[in-house]
């Protein structure tokens, strides 16, 4: 397993590689660069325009550019300048990327407490009025965007007299110290991302395990259990749910890249320090350093989900052997 985990680590460096130069030829294809927005000032003349475009390296050939940040990610970890706010981009993306973590870790979470015992309930109980119900709430949850979620919430919110629905504070907590009535100010306004971001998911995830479920109490291991006499819970919980949750774990290591992307559209509406407004920004504004490193912390998510995926099936499934 050992030998296995280096050799997909190793793997990762030139599948980063192609990544990266992908990722930056696709940001060069935008029509313009950056410093076109000063054309339009006409507090800047064309001459001042030039000169800002040679301090940012902006005047050199695409290919230079490229070798140039790659040199500095591989010699110094230093992932470029960030045009947009004139300060390095492991500054500006370290700002954002524990409240982006914390809130995804915990949508990951309330999806999977949630749509885990819904989907083994509608599997076991599958025609039952309470599944049935169940399994329509979950075509509703994959219909309905997560900013049209987000804001039906605060609509709702709002009815029963809410205030400052948005972002993570009340104007007066954000620069007040911690403290416990601030850890509650924070639970307040948390929910409302959560569900609002966790609602496709928990969709998704219980139909999946439903449809597992009832694909593994069909095999014969399953009716040899109950035809040996075991008790029904060890026939549910030892063999078939243990089973039934492959898939799902594969799923899991698909679903970190969305600590980054998951998060753009409701993080614009619910005003949140997340990492993927500044991506959306970044290549609004052709910030390209920033939005290459964003894309390519995306990219080593899913290869790191993956591998994680895989360790855990291995563990989890002692059919599943690495070699």
């Amino acid at each position: 397993m050992l030998t296995y985990t280096l050799r997909r680590i190793l793997g990762m460096i030139p599948t980063l590689l192609v990544i990266s130069a992908v990722c930056f030829a696709v940001i060069k294809l935008q029509p313009g660069s950056f410093t076109d927005q000063y054309l339009e000032d006409p507090r800047f003349t064309k001459e001042t325009v030039e000169t800002i475009s040679r301090q940012l390296g902006l005047d050199q050939p695409p290919l230079v550019q490229y070798g140039r940040w790659l040199w500095g990610v591989v010699t110094r970890l230093d992932f470029g300048f960030s045009f947009m706010q004139n300060r390095p981009v492991v500054t500006v993306i370290g700002d954002l990327l524990g409240w982006t973590v914390f809130i995804s870790l915990l949508t990951l979470l309330f999806s999977w407490l949630v749509a885990v015992p819904l989907g083994l309930y509608t599997a076991f109980n599958r025609h039952g009025v309470a599944a049935n119900v169940a399994t329509f709430l979950g075509y509703v949850g994959l219909a309905i965007p997560d900013f049209l979620a987000a804001l039906l919430l605060v609509a709702l919110v709002l009815q029963f007299g809410g205030k400052n629905v948005g972002g993570l504070f009340s104007p007066h907590m954000i620069d007040a110290p911690w403290s416990g009535a601030k850890v509650v100010d924070l639970l307040a306004h948390l929910w409302i991302p959560v569900v609002a971001l966790g609602l496709e998911g928990v969709a998704g995830l219980m139909r999946q395990m439903r449809a597992s479920t009832l694909d593994v109490l069909t095999q014969d291991y399953i009716r040899t259990a109950r035809a040996k006499g075991l008790p029904q819970n060890r026939v549910i919980w030892r063999h078939a749910v243990r089973n039934a949750i492959n898939p799902l774990i594969s799923l899991a290591g698909l679903s970190l890249p969305s600590l980054i992307s998951g998060t753009i559209i409701v993080s614009i509406v619910l005003n949140l320090p997340t990492i993927g407004p500044l991506l959306y920004d970044s290549l609004l504004n052709k910030d390209q350093y920033t939005a290459l490193t964003l894309l390519m912390l995306s990219a080593l998510l899913l290869l790191i989900g993956n591998l994680l995926a895989d360790l855990a099936l291995a563990w989890a499934d002692p059919r599943v052997r690495y070699q």
